[in-house]
């Protein structure tokens, strides 16, 4: 007999979550604190969303995305999860950019940016510093019409060196172009500027443990191989309850950190919805997605330290189709060193690659495959430049693509980075529709990535709590 995954869950709960992800988790976690009665459902084995990891014989752990993340990541998890889980996030000092343009090592804070810019760049410190206090400056309720490009030809008119230095990792990060909202970027860039680049020490498998132990503390009841199928809502635009694993369970509120559009148009259905609500959310546009490529070395090998991330480009100037393009001229390369999880004395290389999911979705099976052994070969070479007996010395090596991350995330076109910056309205705008349904994750932009994740979690589970106590929440 199948094993029943929901064996033992109540008929009723106060809320609902609907997937895994950093803010699923960070919702879950705050709406047990505050009392209330959580169930956690999670389509996959595992827990983490995109911020996750895998395992591959011969005990290589591989942790799933970049994992970089402004200092702000600190406060939240100290704040909403434990101390543990703040103390092991650390900064990653190293962050070089290689690129016919120039060659660098940055700790990536204001401060040393700063200094290349004026030193190396030859831009008057008084330019460097108006853009920076620009950018600082910069808040949701600013000017959404000023697009990035127009914030660099503001400050560095003709300067694509300057611009692809400041631009590629938010590129990198969060899917952003020039064409995006500047507001956009701003506040993306200064919370990186503020100290740096940071991650979490041990790798996303000791991370995501450390907060499902919380979450059992707290009471939430935790359900893996959990797929929601179907949102239940009332005659009068209320949630009732969801369908999953063909099980009807009632709750008074629901908040969903599945896909934005997936949350909408599948689960609940836009019969539920205003018309021009519905016009707003077709026209939300998905942010681009990944390639990733996973590199363990054999034991006992290692390599030079190469820095922890390296942006890596042998394209002239920033170039957002160039980042896109199948034919990979751009990867950042994330280096994991034994420092980095402490107690796993091996060394490991994930290359990650922004892609379009039209490039993948229909190609069929034989042509697929090749196509990924040719993303692997053709990553082994360019890494051999920086790791020169890479090939000599791999033990595993496999990749992945938009494809790839649809089938395990459930996102719609695998969109790696969430939606674009309308998504963010259309996201808070939902319990205006349907009273109890909220939605969390990487939308806008904004509030993609780790720290964005966690913190649009915070908000939402506010507005659940304050919701389940308002006397028109009845169960």
């Amino acid at each position: 007999m199948a094993k029943d995954f929901l064996k033992g869950a109540r008929d009723h709960y106060d809320v609902v979550v609907i997937g895994s992800g950093l803010a699923g988790l960070t919702s879950a976690n705050i709406l047990a604190r505050a009392g209330r009665s959580v169930l956690l459902l999670e389509h996959h084995y595992q827990l983490g969303g995109m911020a996750t990891w895998f395992k591959r014989a011969g005990g290589h752990i591989f942790d799933i995305s970049l994992h970089g993340f402004p200092v702000g990541m600190i406060k939240s998890c100290r704040k909403y999860w434990t101390s543990e889980i703040a103390d092991s996030i650390v900064q990653l000092k190293g962050i070089r950019f290689e690129n016919p343009q120039f060659s660098l090592k940055t700790t990536f804070d204001r401060e040393d940016f700063t200094r290349i810019i004026t030193s190396q760049f030859g831009v008057p410190q008084e330019t460097v510093s108006k853009f920076f206090d620009a950018a600082r400056s910069m808040n949701f309720y600013d000017d959404q019409g000023k697009t990035t490009r127009q914030l660099f030809e503001q400050f560095f008119p003709g300067r694509d060196d300057v611009v692809r230095l400041l631009m590629e990792p938010i590129t990198y990060a969060n899917g952003s172009t020039l064409e995006d909202p500047a507001i956009t970027y701003g506040i993306v860039f200064s919370n990186f500027m503020s100290k740096g680049v940071f991650t979490f020490e041990g790798g996303t498998d000791t991370l995501v443990t450390q907060m499902k132990a919380e979450m059992e503390r707290n009471g939430v009841d935790i359900r893996i191989r959990s797929a929601v199928e179907k949102i239940e809502i009332s005659s009068d635009r209320r949630v009732t309850g969801v369908v999953v694993n063909g099980r009807r369970i009632g709750c008074s509120a629901i908040m969903s950190n599945a896909n934005l559009k997936q949350t909408i148009f599948e689960l609940a259905g836009q019969e539920n919805f205003d018309p021009s609500f519905v016009e707003e959310a077709n026209s939300v546009r998905l942010n681009t997605s990944s390639c990733q490529v996973y590199i363990a070395l054999k034991p006992g090998e290692s390599f030079d330290n190469c820095g922890d991330l390296l942006f890596h480009s042998e394209h002239r100037g920033f170039d957002v189709e160039a980042l896109l393009s199948k034919q990979v001229s751009s990867r950042t390369f994330s280096f994991y060193y034994p420092y980095t999880r402490p107690g796993h004395e091996r060394y490991v290389v994930v290359s990650s690659t922004n892609a379009r999911f039209e490039d993948w979705a229909n190609l069929p099976e034989d042509q697929y495959q090749a196509e990924k052994q040719a993303l692997v070969e053709g990553t082994l070479d360019c890494l051999q430049k920086y790791v020169p007996n890479i090939r000599q010395q791999v033990d595993h090596c496999e990749a992945s693509t938009p494809r790839t991350f649809q089938h395990y995330t459930k996102h719609w076109r695998g969109a790696s980075f969430g939606t674009k910056f309308e998504g963010l309205a259309v996201s808070k705008k939902l319990p205006e529709q349907v009273r109890g349904l909220y939605h969390a994750g990487s939308v806008g932009i904004i509030m993609s990535g780790w720290l964005g994740a966690v913190n649009y979690g915070v908000i939402v589970s506010n507005d659940v709590d304050k919701y389940l106590t308002a006397p028109f929440a009845a169960n």
